[in-house]
Protein backbone atom coordinates (compact mmCIF):
# COMPACT_ATOMS: atom_id res chain seq x y z
CA UNK A 1 0.00 0.00 0.00
CA UNK A 2 1.55 2.98 -0.72
CA UNK A 3 1.79 6.46 1.88
CA UNK A 4 2.13 9.15 0.86
CA UNK A 5 3.95 12.00 3.42
CA UNK A 6 3.27 15.42 3.07
CA UNK A 7 6.16 17.85 3.11
CA UNK A 8 5.09 21.02 2.42
CA UNK A 9 5.77 23.79 5.13
CA UNK A 10 3.30 25.32 6.70
CA UNK A 11 1.66 28.36 4.41
CA UNK A 12 1.15 32.00 6.11
CA UNK A 13 -2.75 31.06 6.35
CA UNK A 14 -2.52 27.89 8.30
CA UNK A 15 -4.95 29.17 11.28
CA UNK A 16 -7.14 30.66 8.67
CA UNK A 17 -9.81 27.91 9.98
CA UNK A 18 -9.29 29.02 13.53
CA UNK A 19 -9.54 32.60 12.75
CA UNK A 20 -12.85 32.17 10.45
CA UNK A 21 -14.50 30.22 13.94
CA UNK A 22 -13.62 33.11 15.85
CA UNK A 23 -15.07 35.61 13.81
CA UNK A 24 -17.95 33.49 13.28
CA UNK A 25 -18.27 33.24 17.17
CA UNK A 26 -18.01 37.34 17.45
CA UNK A 27 -20.20 38.28 14.52
CA UNK A 28 -22.46 40.60 16.71
CA UNK A 29 -19.34 42.76 17.43
CA UNK A 30 -17.64 42.84 14.56
CA UNK A 31 -21.04 43.74 12.73
CA UNK A 32 -21.41 46.53 15.26
CA UNK A 33 -17.58 47.84 14.49
CA UNK A 34 -18.26 47.77 10.77
CA UNK A 35 -21.64 49.73 10.87
CA UNK A 36 -19.80 52.47 13.13
CA UNK A 37 -16.70 52.76 10.70
CA UNK A 38 -19.26 54.21 8.26
CA UNK A 39 -19.56 57.06 10.69
CA UNK A 40 -16.00 57.69 11.69
CA UNK A 41 -14.55 57.00 8.31
CA UNK A 42 -13.17 59.61 5.47
CA UNK A 43 -15.24 58.87 2.34
CA UNK A 44 -11.72 57.63 0.63
CA UNK A 45 -10.61 55.25 3.24
CA UNK A 46 -14.40 53.46 3.75
CA UNK A 47 -12.80 50.15 1.71
CA UNK A 48 -9.04 49.68 4.31
CA UNK A 49 -9.64 47.10 7.40
CA UNK A 50 -10.67 47.48 10.97
CA UNK A 51 -9.85 46.92 14.42
CA UNK A 52 -11.91 45.39 16.66
CA UNK A 53 -12.31 45.09 20.25
CA UNK A 54 -14.45 42.13 22.01
CA UNK A 55 -15.71 43.20 25.40
CA UNK A 56 -13.92 40.96 28.00
CA UNK A 57 -16.91 39.44 29.72
CA UNK A 58 -17.53 38.03 26.03
CA UNK A 59 -14.61 36.30 25.94
CA UNK A 60 -15.71 33.84 29.21
CA UNK A 61 -15.72 30.12 27.94
CA UNK A 62 -18.56 28.27 29.21
CA UNK A 63 -17.95 26.03 31.68
CA UNK A 64 -19.85 23.53 34.47
CA UNK A 65 -18.82 24.37 38.32
CA UNK A 66 -20.69 23.97 41.79
CA UNK A 67 -23.58 26.24 42.18
CA UNK A 68 -24.49 28.17 45.39
CA UNK A 69 -26.33 25.63 48.42
CA UNK A 70 -26.34 22.13 48.38
CA UNK A 71 -24.18 19.71 51.16
CA UNK A 72 -20.71 18.01 50.10
CA UNK A 73 -17.92 16.60 52.05
CA UNK A 74 -14.23 17.98 51.27
CA UNK A 75 -11.03 16.61 52.70
CA UNK A 76 -9.00 19.74 53.70
CA UNK A 77 -5.53 20.04 55.16
CA UNK A 78 -5.03 21.22 58.59
CA UNK A 79 -3.52 24.60 59.88
CA UNK A 80 -2.64 26.96 62.95
CA UNK A 81 -6.58 27.88 62.70
CA UNK A 82 -8.72 24.69 62.02
CA UNK A 83 -7.78 21.37 63.40
CA UNK A 84 -9.51 18.12 62.91
CA UNK A 85 -13.35 17.82 63.50
CA UNK A 86 -13.93 21.53 63.21
CA UNK A 87 -16.67 22.94 60.84
CA UNK A 88 -15.89 25.66 57.83
CA UNK A 89 -18.26 28.36 57.50
CA UNK A 90 -19.90 28.51 54.11
CA UNK A 91 -17.99 31.39 51.63
CA UNK A 92 -20.12 34.06 51.25
CA UNK A 93 -21.23 34.10 47.77
CA UNK A 94 -20.93 31.95 45.24
CA UNK A 95 -17.95 30.38 43.75
CA UNK A 96 -16.61 30.54 40.11
CA UNK A 97 -13.28 32.33 38.67
CA UNK A 98 -12.32 35.70 39.31
CA UNK A 99 -12.21 37.56 36.28
CA UNK A 100 -10.30 40.36 35.21
CA UNK A 101 -10.25 43.67 36.88
CA UNK A 102 -11.97 46.53 36.43
CA UNK A 103 -10.32 49.62 34.97
CA UNK A 104 -9.76 52.39 37.28
CA UNK A 105 -12.47 54.77 35.55
CA UNK A 106 -15.19 52.39 36.31
CA UNK A 107 -16.32 51.45 32.86
CA UNK A 108 -15.89 48.32 31.68
CA UNK A 109 -12.77 47.74 29.39
CA UNK A 110 -11.91 45.81 25.75
CA UNK A 111 -9.33 43.13 26.84
CA UNK A 112 -8.89 42.04 23.06
CA UNK A 113 -8.61 43.54 19.78
CA UNK A 114 -8.08 42.28 16.61
CA UNK A 115 -8.02 43.48 12.91
CA UNK A 116 -9.94 42.40 10.28
CA UNK A 117 -8.56 42.80 6.54
CA UNK A 118 -9.79 44.34 3.96
CA UNK A 119 -11.15 41.40 2.73
CA UNK A 120 -13.24 40.21 5.77
CA UNK A 121 -13.92 43.78 6.13
CA UNK A 122 -15.88 43.90 3.28
CA UNK A 123 -17.67 40.88 3.32
CA UNK A 124 -18.98 41.92 6.73
CA UNK A 125 -19.67 45.41 5.38
CA UNK A 126 -21.44 43.99 2.50
CA UNK A 127 -22.78 40.46 3.80
CA UNK A 128 -26.83 39.51 2.71
CA UNK A 129 -26.95 42.37 -0.38
CA UNK A 130 -27.67 42.50 -3.62
CA UNK A 131 -29.48 44.00 -6.01
CA UNK A 132 -33.66 43.67 -6.30
CA UNK A 133 -35.30 41.90 -9.40
CA UNK A 134 -31.83 41.10 -11.22
CA UNK A 135 -33.25 38.78 -14.01
CA UNK A 136 -31.15 37.33 -17.33
CA UNK A 137 -32.92 40.13 -19.47
CA UNK A 138 -31.16 39.03 -22.46
CA UNK A 139 -27.51 37.60 -22.89
CA UNK A 140 -25.46 40.38 -23.85
CA UNK A 141 -23.90 40.88 -27.30
CA UNK A 142 -20.59 40.67 -26.73
CA UNK A 143 -20.91 37.13 -24.13
CA UNK A 144 -18.27 37.35 -21.23
CA UNK A 145 -15.55 34.81 -21.90
CA UNK A 146 -14.38 32.18 -19.13
CA UNK A 147 -11.63 29.93 -19.33
CA UNK A 148 -12.75 26.01 -18.41
CA UNK A 149 -10.89 23.22 -17.96
CA UNK A 150 -11.24 20.47 -21.10
CA UNK A 151 -9.40 17.30 -20.12
CA UNK A 152 -6.08 16.87 -21.76
CA UNK A 153 -3.89 17.43 -24.47
CA UNK A 154 -0.67 16.32 -26.49
CA UNK A 155 0.75 20.20 -26.80
CA UNK A 156 0.87 22.65 -24.86
CA UNK A 157 2.86 25.04 -22.43
CA UNK A 158 5.27 24.18 -20.20
CA UNK A 159 3.50 25.83 -17.17
CA UNK A 160 0.15 24.16 -17.79
CA UNK A 161 2.18 20.38 -18.25
CA UNK A 162 0.45 17.67 -16.06
CA UNK A 163 2.83 15.99 -14.16
CA UNK A 164 0.70 13.03 -12.61
CA UNK A 165 -1.10 12.43 -16.35
CA UNK A 166 2.25 12.66 -18.17
CA UNK A 167 3.44 9.60 -15.65
CA UNK A 168 0.46 7.64 -16.10
CA UNK A 169 1.03 7.90 -19.73
CA UNK A 170 4.58 6.94 -19.59
CA UNK A 171 3.74 3.70 -17.42
CA UNK A 172 0.80 2.32 -19.99
CA UNK A 173 3.85 3.18 -22.96
CA UNK A 174 6.35 0.74 -21.17
CA UNK A 175 3.94 -1.70 -20.64
CA UNK A 176 2.82 -1.79 -24.30
CA UNK A 177 6.57 -1.57 -25.56
CA UNK A 178 8.30 -4.00 -23.22
CA UNK A 179 4.88 -6.55 -23.11
CA UNK A 180 6.56 -8.46 -26.03
CA UNK A 181 9.98 -8.80 -25.15
CA UNK A 182 9.41 -9.82 -21.83
CA UNK A 183 7.15 -12.62 -23.02
CA UNK A 184 10.04 -13.71 -25.40
CA UNK A 185 12.33 -13.52 -22.89
CA UNK A 186 10.53 -15.66 -20.58
CA UNK A 187 10.15 -18.36 -23.07
CA UNK A 188 13.94 -17.89 -23.87
CA UNK A 189 14.79 -18.13 -19.95
CA UNK A 190 12.40 -21.56 -19.97
CA UNK A 191 14.18 -22.99 -22.98
CA UNK A 192 17.41 -22.31 -21.55
CA UNK A 193 16.87 -23.55 -18.02
CA UNK A 194 15.79 -26.64 -19.40
CA UNK A 195 18.45 -27.76 -21.99
CA UNK A 196 20.57 -26.90 -18.97
CA UNK A 197 18.77 -29.42 -16.82
CA UNK A 198 19.14 -31.74 -19.03
CA UNK A 199 22.70 -31.49 -19.45
CA UNK A 200 23.23 -29.37 -22.82
CA UNK A 201 23.97 -26.11 -21.44
CA UNK A 202 27.12 -26.63 -23.40
CA UNK A 203 25.51 -27.01 -26.65
CA UNK A 204 24.73 -25.11 -29.89
CA UNK A 205 21.14 -23.80 -29.33
CA UNK A 206 21.97 -22.69 -25.38
CA UNK A 207 24.55 -20.30 -26.58
CA UNK A 208 21.74 -19.07 -29.32
CA UNK A 209 19.35 -18.95 -26.24
CA UNK A 210 21.81 -16.95 -24.56
CA UNK A 211 22.71 -14.48 -27.24
CA UNK A 212 18.83 -14.20 -27.68
CA UNK A 213 17.99 -13.48 -23.79
CA UNK A 214 21.09 -10.62 -23.92
CA UNK A 215 19.26 -9.24 -27.08
CA UNK A 216 15.89 -9.29 -25.52
CA UNK A 217 17.61 -7.78 -22.59
CA UNK A 218 18.85 -4.76 -24.30
CA UNK A 219 15.75 -4.17 -26.07
CA UNK A 220 13.69 -3.99 -22.67
CA UNK A 221 16.10 -1.45 -21.67
CA UNK A 222 16.34 0.22 -24.62
CA UNK A 223 12.50 1.56 -23.88
CA UNK A 224 12.85 5.45 -21.83
CA UNK A 225 11.27 6.08 -19.01
CA UNK A 226 9.92 8.73 -20.08
CA UNK A 227 9.13 10.20 -23.72
CA UNK A 228 8.19 12.91 -25.54
CA UNK A 229 5.00 11.52 -26.60
CA UNK A 230 3.96 10.27 -22.92
CA UNK A 231 3.68 14.42 -21.66
CA UNK A 232 0.29 15.35 -21.19
CA UNK A 233 -0.88 19.22 -21.08
CA UNK A 234 -3.90 20.43 -18.72
CA UNK A 235 -6.14 22.10 -21.61
CA UNK A 236 -8.54 24.76 -21.36
CA UNK A 237 -10.76 26.17 -23.75
CA UNK A 238 -12.95 29.44 -24.22
CA UNK A 239 -16.41 29.18 -22.86
CA UNK A 240 -19.09 31.91 -23.42
CA UNK A 241 -20.72 32.91 -19.63
CA UNK A 242 -24.29 34.36 -20.26
CA UNK A 243 -24.04 37.14 -18.47
CA UNK A 244 -26.96 39.48 -16.97
CA UNK A 245 -26.54 43.47 -17.99
CA UNK A 246 -26.82 45.84 -15.44
CA UNK A 247 -26.65 49.65 -14.82
CA UNK A 248 -26.83 51.67 -11.43
CA UNK A 249 -27.90 55.72 -11.66
CA UNK A 250 -26.13 57.37 -8.82
CA UNK A 251 -28.30 61.17 -8.56
CA UNK A 252 -26.53 63.02 -5.94
CA UNK A 253 -28.27 67.14 -4.72
CA UNK A 254 -25.44 69.42 -5.05
CA UNK A 255 -27.43 72.28 -4.78
CA UNK A 256 -27.05 75.22 -2.45
CA UNK A 257 -29.12 73.82 0.26
CA UNK A 258 -26.90 70.48 0.51
CA UNK A 259 -24.40 72.30 3.00
CA UNK A 260 -21.09 70.47 3.35
CA UNK A 261 -22.48 67.90 5.77
CA UNK A 262 -25.35 66.91 4.18
CA UNK A 263 -23.08 66.19 1.00
CA UNK A 264 -20.89 64.64 3.11
CA UNK A 265 -23.70 62.08 3.91
CA UNK A 266 -24.64 61.88 0.77
CA UNK A 267 -20.94 61.02 -0.83
CA UNK A 268 -20.72 57.88 1.91
CA UNK A 269 -23.77 56.47 1.00
CA UNK A 270 -22.63 56.36 -2.73
CA UNK A 271 -19.37 55.53 -1.73
CA UNK A 272 -21.20 52.17 -0.06
CA UNK A 273 -23.16 51.94 -2.93
CA UNK A 274 -20.27 51.90 -5.78
CA UNK A 275 -17.91 49.52 -3.20
CA UNK A 276 -21.06 47.33 -2.90
CA UNK A 277 -21.40 47.28 -6.64
CA UNK A 278 -17.94 46.99 -7.83
CA UNK A 279 -17.42 44.10 -5.52
CA UNK A 280 -20.60 41.82 -6.20
CA UNK A 281 -20.68 42.31 -9.20
CA UNK A 282 -18.26 41.69 -12.19
CA UNK A 283 -20.36 43.57 -15.42
CA UNK A 284 -22.18 46.62 -14.08
CA UNK A 285 -22.45 49.79 -15.63
CA UNK A 286 -22.39 53.00 -12.77
CA UNK A 287 -23.41 56.23 -14.38
CA UNK A 288 -22.72 59.42 -11.95
CA UNK A 289 -25.46 62.29 -12.09
CA UNK A 290 -25.00 65.28 -9.95
CA UNK A 291 -27.34 68.39 -10.20
CA UNK A 292 -28.37 71.58 -9.08
CA UNK A 293 -30.64 73.51 -11.43
CA UNK A 294 -28.32 71.40 -14.07
CA UNK A 295 -28.02 68.45 -14.24
CA UNK A 296 -24.53 66.65 -15.67
CA UNK A 297 -23.38 63.53 -16.37
CA UNK A 298 -19.79 63.06 -14.63
CA UNK A 299 -17.10 60.92 -13.84
CA UNK A 300 -16.41 58.66 -10.74
CA UNK A 301 -14.02 61.78 -9.89
CA UNK A 302 -15.90 64.62 -10.36
CA UNK A 303 -19.01 63.20 -8.43
CA UNK A 304 -17.32 62.78 -5.71
CA UNK A 305 -15.28 65.64 -5.58
CA UNK A 306 -16.31 68.74 -7.52
CA UNK A 307 -17.85 71.25 -5.31
CA UNK A 308 -20.05 72.99 -8.43
CA UNK A 309 -23.14 74.20 -6.75
CA UNK A 310 -26.43 76.08 -7.49
CA UNK A 311 -30.15 76.25 -6.97
CA UNK A 312 -32.46 73.21 -7.41
CA UNK A 313 -34.22 71.37 -9.77
CA UNK A 314 -34.26 67.75 -9.11
CA UNK A 315 -36.18 67.04 -12.52
CA UNK A 316 -33.43 68.05 -14.85
CA UNK A 317 -31.36 65.03 -12.89
CA UNK A 318 -34.52 62.52 -13.39
CA UNK A 319 -34.92 64.12 -17.52
CA UNK A 320 -31.14 63.31 -17.69
CA UNK A 321 -31.26 60.16 -16.53
CA UNK A 322 -34.20 58.70 -19.15
CA UNK A 323 -32.67 60.60 -21.76
CA UNK A 324 -29.72 58.40 -20.65
CA UNK A 325 -31.56 54.96 -20.38
CA UNK A 326 -33.65 55.78 -23.77
CA UNK A 327 -30.38 55.89 -25.60
CA UNK A 328 -27.89 53.61 -24.41
CA UNK A 329 -29.83 51.33 -21.79
CA UNK A 330 -32.36 49.53 -23.52
CA UNK A 331 -34.29 47.96 -20.78
CA UNK A 332 -35.78 44.82 -22.96
CA UNK A 333 -31.82 44.15 -22.23
CA UNK A 334 -30.11 46.48 -18.99
CA UNK A 335 -31.11 45.79 -15.58
CA UNK A 336 -31.75 48.73 -14.79
CA UNK A 337 -31.27 50.68 -10.99
CA UNK A 338 -31.36 54.29 -9.72
CA UNK A 339 -30.23 55.71 -6.67
CA UNK A 340 -30.98 59.32 -5.54
CA UNK A 341 -30.47 61.24 -2.52
CA UNK A 342 -31.39 64.76 -1.93
CA UNK A 343 -32.32 67.03 0.88
CA UNK A 344 -35.83 67.07 -0.58
CA UNK A 345 -35.60 70.86 -0.84
CA UNK A 346 -37.03 71.39 -3.86
CA UNK A 347 -38.66 74.15 -6.07
CA UNK A 348 -42.79 73.85 -5.24
CA UNK A 349 -43.56 73.16 -8.54
CA UNK A 350 -40.55 71.03 -9.54
CA UNK A 351 -41.89 67.90 -7.06
CA UNK A 352 -44.96 67.27 -8.65
CA UNK A 353 -42.69 67.23 -12.17
CA UNK A 354 -40.37 64.69 -10.52
CA UNK A 355 -43.42 62.87 -9.79
CA UNK A 356 -45.09 62.46 -13.23
CA UNK A 357 -41.50 62.00 -14.86
CA UNK A 358 -41.17 58.60 -12.28
CA UNK A 359 -44.42 57.66 -12.89
CA UNK A 360 -44.60 58.36 -16.30
CA UNK A 361 -41.20 57.67 -17.93
CA UNK A 362 -38.69 56.29 -15.27
CA UNK A 363 -40.37 53.61 -13.19
CA UNK A 364 -41.90 51.60 -15.92
CA UNK A 365 -38.19 50.59 -17.12
CA UNK A 366 -36.20 50.33 -13.88
CA UNK A 367 -35.91 46.92 -11.80
CA UNK A 368 -35.72 49.53 -7.84
CA UNK A 369 -35.42 52.72 -7.46
CA UNK A 370 -34.52 54.07 -4.29
CA UNK A 371 -34.21 57.34 -3.07
CA UNK A 372 -32.65 58.83 0.62
CA UNK A 373 -33.95 62.26 1.99
CA UNK A 374 -30.17 63.42 3.99
CA UNK A 375 -30.69 65.77 7.28
CA UNK A 376 -34.12 67.03 6.72
CA UNK A 377 -35.76 67.99 10.23
CA UNK A 378 -39.23 67.15 8.56
CA UNK A 379 -39.93 65.72 5.27
CA UNK A 380 -39.68 67.85 2.34
CA UNK A 381 -42.12 68.82 -0.61
CA UNK A 382 -40.21 66.03 -2.97
CA UNK A 383 -40.55 63.59 0.15
CA UNK A 384 -44.53 63.81 0.41
CA UNK A 385 -44.47 63.74 -3.68
CA UNK A 386 -42.57 60.33 -3.56
CA UNK A 387 -44.98 58.93 -1.07
CA UNK A 388 -47.57 58.95 -3.43
CA UNK A 389 -44.98 57.23 -5.74
CA UNK A 390 -44.35 54.83 -3.05
CA UNK A 391 -48.47 53.72 -2.78
CA UNK A 392 -47.89 53.14 -6.47
CA UNK A 393 -44.45 50.88 -7.06
CA UNK A 394 -43.64 47.95 -4.96
CA UNK A 395 -39.77 48.38 -6.32
CA UNK A 396 -39.94 52.14 -5.40
CA UNK A 397 -38.26 52.22 -2.35
CA UNK A 398 -37.82 55.73 0.23
CA UNK A 399 -35.76 55.94 3.51
CA UNK A 400 -34.46 59.34 5.71
CA UNK A 401 -31.04 59.57 7.04
CA UNK A 402 -30.79 61.90 9.96
CA UNK A 403 -26.81 61.82 11.09
CA UNK A 404 -23.91 59.93 10.12
CA UNK A 405 -25.08 56.31 12.31
CA UNK A 406 -28.13 56.03 10.05
CA UNK A 407 -26.03 55.56 6.78
CA UNK A 408 -24.90 52.02 6.91
CA UNK A 409 -28.56 50.62 8.49
CA UNK A 410 -30.38 52.66 5.50
CA UNK A 411 -28.11 51.47 2.93
CA UNK A 412 -28.45 47.39 4.42
CA UNK A 413 -32.34 48.41 4.69
CA UNK A 414 -32.23 49.10 0.60
CA UNK A 415 -30.55 46.57 -0.69
CA UNK A 416 -30.98 43.47 2.07
CA UNK A 417 -31.23 40.32 -0.22
CA UNK A 418 -35.16 39.37 -0.21
CA UNK A 419 -34.51 36.47 1.23
CA UNK A 420 -32.73 37.53 4.07
CA UNK A 421 -34.96 40.60 5.44
CA UNK A 422 -37.86 37.76 4.92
Amino acid sequence: MSQLIDRRLSGKNRSAVNRQRFLRRFKAQIRKAVGEAVSERGVSDLERGEEISIPSKDLNEPIFHHGEGGRRDVVSPGNREFVKGDRIDRPQGGGGQGGGGGSPDGEGMDEFVFELSKDEFLNYFFEDLALPDLVKKQLTATPEIKRVRAGFTSDGNPSSLHVVRSMKQAIGRRLAMGAGPRRALREAEEALAKLEAEGKGDSEDAELLREEINRLNARIAAVPFIDTWDLRYANRVDKPQPTSQAVMFCLMDVSGSMDEERKNIAKRFFMLLYLFLTRSYERIDVVFIRHHTVAKEVDEDDFFTSRETGGTVVSSALDLMHEIVTERYPSGQWNIYAAQASDGDNWAEDSPRCREILVNGILPLVQYYAYVEIKAEHPQTLWHEYETVKGMYRHFAMQRILNLEDIYPVFRKLFRKKEAAA
